[in-house]
This record gives C-alpha cells, sequence and structure tokens, in this order.
C-alpha cells in the first residue's frame, strides 16, 4: 500500500521547500502565496537500512523499498472552504490522502513575508483548522437530513446508526473541535465516520519549520505549538526545511551525515517525517528476500498472516495455506536462509499468527 500525505499550511510556511526536499521533483519555491498552483506528486522511498543489510547477504538482482508519496498544494488562507485564495479545488485535493502534514512557520525572516505579516504558528493552525472543520460541516450537513428523514420515517437502523455518527461528527464540528477528536466504540460506527472521507478526520502531523539554530531543541514558537495540540492525537516534528534542503542538494552520502553531526542532528528531517508518518497511520514492514529481489512491504499493525499476504497479491490471500518466517536478528545471525532452517530459527505460521515489523516472510498459497 502507498502511503499518500497531503502537505498543508499558509503561504510561504515553508511547504514547497520541505516538498522539494522529501521528493525528487521541483516544486516552484518563491516568496510570494500560491506559487504552487498544481499540485505536486512525489514518490519517495522509506529509508529502511535492513534491506541493504539482506541484500549484503542475500545479493539480490534489486532492491525495492517500499514507498510514500506526498501531495504539496497551494497555501491555504482563511476563507478557503468558501473559495478563497485557490480555495475548494485544493481541500479536494487533501481529501484523498492518507494523512496530513500541517506545516507550521516556527522561525523569524525578515526577507519572508507572512501572509497576515506576523509569526504565530498558533494563529496559522487554527486558520487551518477552521476552514477543514467549515468544509466537513458542509459533508455532514449534506447528508444527515436525508439520513435523518430514513431512520425516523422508515425505521432503517443502518439510517439510525449513520444519523447518530453524522450528529456527534456535527456537535463536535460546531463546537470547533476536529473530527478526529470523536471516539466511535463500534466497528460499524467507526466504518460509517471512515467513509465520509472527512478532511478533520485524517491523522495530523504538525511540522514545525524552524531555523538551524533551532533544528535540534526547538524553540518558543515550538513550545507554544505544543501546548496548542496538547489534547490532539497528533504528532509533532522540528525540521529546519532550509537546512534540510541544502543537504538535499548533497550527493555523497558521507557529507550529508558530517553536515547533519555538524548541526547536532542524526538523522535527516526527511528521514525521521516519513518514519514519524509511519507511527501516525500505524504502519509497519514486513520484508522478503530472494535472488531476485529483497523487497519491503508495507501493512497496518496488528494484521495477521493472510492479510499481509494479500498486501503482494490478492491471490496470495486467497489461497492463504500457511507462512515461513524468519525474525530479521536471525537472518542477520546465520547468515541465509539455509542456515536459519538448519538451526530450527524459521517458523511455519497459521492464518491467525500476527506479523511483526521486519518478519522476513514467504508464503504458501494455492489458487
Amino acid at each position: 500500500m502507498a502511503l499518500q500525505c497531503g502537505i498543508v499550511g499558509l503561504p510561504n510556511v515553508g511547504k514547497s521547500t520541505l516538498f522539494n526536499c522529501l521528493s525528487s521533483a521541483k516544486a516552484q519555491s518563491a516568496n510570494f502565496p500560491f506559487c504552487t498552483i498544481e499540485p505536486n506528486l512525489g514518490v519517495i522511498t522509506v529509508p529502511d537500512e535492513r534491506l541493504n543489510r539482506l541484500a549484503e547477504l542475500v545479493h539480490p538482482q534489486k532492491i525495492v523499498p517500499t514507498t510514500v508519496e506526498i501531495v504539496d498544494i497551494a497555501g491555504l488562507v482563511k476563507g478557503a472552504s468558501k473559495g478563497e485564495g485557490l480555495g475548494n479545488k485544493f481541500l479536494a485535493n487533501i481529501r484523498e490522502t492518507d494523512a496530513i502534514l500541517h506545516v507550521l512557520r516556527c522561525f523569524d525572516d525578515d526577507n519572508i513575508v507572512h501572509v497576515d505579516g506576523k509569526i504565530d504558528p498558533v494563529r496559522d493552525k487554527e486558520i487551518i483548522d477552521m476552514e477543514l472543520q467549515i468544509k466537513d460541516l458542509e459533508t455532514i450537513d449534506s447528508r444527515i437530513a436525508k439520513v435523518q428523514k430514513q431512520a425516523q420515517t422508515g425505521g432503517d437502523k443502518q439510517a439510525a446508526l449513520a444519523y447518530h455518527v453524522l450528529s456527534r461528527l456535527k456537535e463536535a464540528l460546531e463546537q470547533g473541535k476536529s473530527a478526529r477528536t470523536v471516539h466511535f466504540e463500534t466497528k460499524d460506527e467507526q466504518r460509517i465516520a471512515r467513509e465520509l472521507f472527512l478532511l478533520t478526520g485524517k491523522p495530523v502531523m504538525y511540522i514545525c519549520n524552524v531555523d538551524e539554530n533551532s533544528a535540534v531543541s526547538g524553540n518558543a514558537y515550538v513550545e507554544a505549538v505544543r501546548k496548542a495540540v496538547a489534547e490532539e492525537e497528533a504528532g509533532i516534528l522540528i525540521v529546519a526545511a532550509g537546512i534540510e534542503s541544502e543537504i538535499a542538494e548533497l550527493d555523497d552520502a558521507a557529507e550529508r551525515q558530517l553536515f547533519l553531526s555538524e548541526i547536532g542532528l542524526e538523522e535527516s528531517g526527511v528521514n525521521r517525517l516519513i518514519k514519524a508518518a509511519y507511527r501516525l497511520l500505524n504502519l509497519e514492514t514486513f520484508l522478503t528476500a530472494g535472488p531476485q529481489e529483497v523487497r519491503a512491504w508495507t501493512f497496518l499493525k496488528g494484521s495477521k498472516a493472510p492479510q499481509c499476504a494479500g498486501v503482494i497479491h490478492t491471490d496470495f490471500e486467497k489461497g492463504f495455506i500457511r507462512a515461513e518466517v524468519i525474525k530479521y536478528d536471525d537472518y542477520l545471525r546465520y547468515g541465509s536462509e539455509s542456515a536459519v532452517k538448519e538451526a530450527g530459527k524459521m517458523s511455519v505460521e497459521g492464518k491467525e499468527y500476527i506479523v511483526q515489523d521486519g518478519d522476513i516472510m514467504h508464503f504458501r498459497f494455492n489458487v
């Protein structure tokens, strides 16, 4: 499954600079609003050193990492839900993503104008939140009357359940809360809420774009954001997009690592962002290893073996017989699949096996 994240924020907060760091695609980055006229889509590989370590042992023809799709859209402004700025067109692009990366400007720079004239990331966050909430309310209002009528006149139990879900979401949104703050107990309720594809129902990560001096520990702006989102189920990541942009221009990996070390970072913001996005969406990775390829596959944490087999191909899930599983550490310790088998470290698992992050899988199936 290809994870798709949408980058949002006010104009001139560093969205397109961050996108350029994340992707080989080059979005126009300029000091004025709406320089991104069409949504930019970039596909980036998920960093996973385990693939390289396995490849050293297996010597495959190719290495295939899993990927993340990043969508960069035009800067939203107050009134976007009503068509201000570039408005509804770009809100529709957000609706299609799995998660939202909300970039907040947490740095001072007189050379880069702010659309509201003053740096205040909490206010910026609230502006974007309100626009997304207004749009979600429109979605709710367009459906709730019809569902209510079906529930009351027809005695439709599903309609009654949908009305309950819509009513709870409407109440939260009218209070200025995002849909993700509403928790539903039953799977049916959760399904109905999920199928609405609400903008504020998506997992969100706040990316605090800071200056170089704040890249490691943040600053007062970041602390204000932390306080403002303390009760939200959201991630926070500190990234110095300007520095990341310079690092991305370096071709040599050793040079990039040296650059990071000099500013006190062990890992680039790009890598940290991708890994954090995986955690945000409760995703993990299993591996396959053979002479043709060593490959990473993304799955939802807690998935059972047949579901993971289906990630490779639907036939694998339909005809699932069993899974042969090698733990990553065991593969490294013994050096090959045959050595792992001889040591009795390969397990044979059935349909109830819950796949773990880093498991090296081989599926047996019959269709």
